[in-house]
């Protein structure tokens, strides 16, 4: 079957979840810039996850611009990232409004954590139908920033509890990474 409904509902949600996510910045009470400081660790909080949700989306759409069609196994591993994708506002909302509190950053954490494990079980689901050898295996190859990033949320889930702060900045550093873009399928698709 065509890949098209699936890159189009995708698209869908992720729009859907940023929108979500910028209704939780309160307008504040006052007019003054010092009556914005309350809305900042919502505003960052805001700003890492619209980078994450743009992370993939971005990567969403390599990855399915080097494949020609999906199955069903593919349209639930699809499902199965929305789904940790949804959790995102909810715990961006949460560890912004508890001033970024150990258990909400490590449960944010969780949830990128599981995004990634889904990002990385999609890829793998497309590699396996379209062969090792195609276009989009040869492309991601290894994926050794895929593996780096999981175990870097997974040291960061640990790390919330002893230092909340450490763990938040290991979920920049995820990121940080990630928008430097990744080349691969592009390069593959180029040629």
């Amino acid at each position: 079957m065509g890949k098209n409904r699936l890159e189009a509902f995708s698209d869908g949600v992720l729009a859907i979840l940023i929108t979500i996510m910028v209704l939780e910045l309160k307008v504040p009470k006052g007019d003054s810039f010092a009556s914005l400081a309350g809305l900042l660790p919502t505003f960052v909080s805001y700003a890492l996850s619209f980078i994450y949700l743009a992370i993939y989306w971005n990567n969403h759409h390599h990855l399915l611009h080097a494949v020609k069609r999906v199955n069903g196994p593919i349209l639930w591993a699809n499902t199965h990232l929305l789904f940790w994708l949804s959790l995102v506002p909810f715990t961006t909302a949460w560890m912004g409004e508890n001033h970024f509190a150990a258990r909400p950053v490590a449960l944010y954490g969780g949830v990128l954590l599981m995004a990634a494990l889904a990002y990385y079980l999609l890829s793998q689901c497309l590699i396996h139908y379209h062969r090792s050898g195609s276009l989009l295996g040869t492309a991601v190859g290894s994926d050794f920033k895929g593996k780096v990033s999981i175990a870097i949320y997974s040291a960061a889930i640990l790390m919330s509890f002893a230092n909340r702060w450490m763990g938040f900045a290991l979920y920049w550093v995820v990121a940080l990474m990630w928008l430097v873009p990744d080349r691969r399928i592009e390069r593959m698709v180029s040629e």
